[in-house]
């Protein structure tokens, strides 16, 4: 059994907020507190650790909400060419005493702490470790992902489009998976997604 296997947690918070037309959307409040460190509390909760979280645009104003949470911060200065600057520079933040690293969205409010502590669990329970542990809601895999170390240096090889989706399909066969419903999957792209999160999530809800 490897139930003392050390696993990190990447929250990738860089993002432009393109789509939101103009506001960042991790400062959004939801269910009382602010988006980003909605997320990066549940990181924490699940019981990884360290927690980094990858800054970019607007980084000073995030890295303020996340004031007093005992996370650490590492800058993208690529941001702008998209997520996967970001996983590279969250992968290359990890310490070596992790053996492995849980991938999370900031912008994902339906992911709670007992989601990705099921996923370390998965990870932990078998007599061998598999290479990934996967999230897949109703048919679509999706973050949080758990990566084995020994898929690091993959993850950050990789070009184009998805790295860690290209990971992923690579290594599809070899994965564990653990599921859950549609519902999950929400994010918070555009202003209506905002709205219906905003109806969804009672004010400080776990």
């Amino acid at each position: 059994m490897l139930g003392n296997a050390s696993v990190a947690g990447v929250v990738l918070a860089a993002g432009t907020s393109t789509r939101m037309g103009g506001p960042n959307k991790l400062l959004f409040d939801v269910g009382g507190e602010p988006l980003v460190r909605r997320s990066v509390a549940r990181a924490l909760a699940a019981g990884l650790a360290p927690v980094v979280v990858v800054l970019g645009h607007e980084a000073e104003r995030v890295r303020a909400q996340l004031e007093g949470v005992p996370c650490r911060t590492v800058m993208n200065a690529e941001y702008a060419r998209g997520i996967n600057a970001s996983l590279k520079a969250g992968v290359a933040a990890v310490p070596a005493t992790a053996e492995a690293v849980v991938v999370m969205l900031a912008d994902m409010p339906f992911v709670t702490a007992d989601m990705i502590a099921a996923l370390v669990q998965r990870y932990r329970a078998g007599v061998t470790r598999p290479p990934l542990v996967i999230s897949e809601y109703e048919g679509i895999n999706a973050p949080p992902m758990l990566y084995d170390r020994a898929l690091f240096a993959e993850l950050q090889q990789m070009e184009g489009e998805g790295c860690g989706k290209q990971v992923v399909k690579r290594h599809r066969t070899e994965a564990a998976v653990v599921q859950w419903p549609a519902a999950a999957l929400s994010d918070v792209d555009v202003p209506a997604d905002y709205e219906r999160v905003r109806t969804q999530v009672p004010p400080h809800a776990s």
